[in-house]
């Protein structure tokens, strides 16, 4: 009858004492990449607008560029948007925000 209570014991401290080694073990997940494409420089006016308003509404999500994702942006003039598509394919992106047309 006395072994009972002390196996009980003995399994009980083992696992208080291995829960925190498996918690620990337990692999990182990888950051979000999100992709953003865009036809016009960075520094034109509606392109800055709209990746602002991206990041604001990212924010207002809760999520932190830089902690919770990483954001990828590429510029290209419209003939050449191809190419900056293919690259934030390859680089991989989980997802791929563009905001024209020609983009697409």
């Amino acid at each position: 009858m006395t072994r009972r209570p002390v196996g009980f014991f003995v399994t009980l401290a083992f696992t208080l004492l291995v829960a925190p080694l498996a918690a620990d073990a337990q692999p990182a997940g990888k950051q979000p990449r999100i992709g953003f494409l865009s036809p016009l420089p960075s520094n034109a006016l509606g392109a800055s607008r709209n990746l602002e308003a991206f990041r604001q509404g990212l924010r207002a999500l809760g999520y932190s560029e830089g902690q919770d994702l990483t954001l990828e942006y590429r510029e290209a003039p419209p003939d050449r948007l191809a190419e900056r598509a293919t690259e934030l394919v390859r680089l991989p992106v989980n997802v791929l925000v563009t905001w024209t047309t020609p983009a697409i």
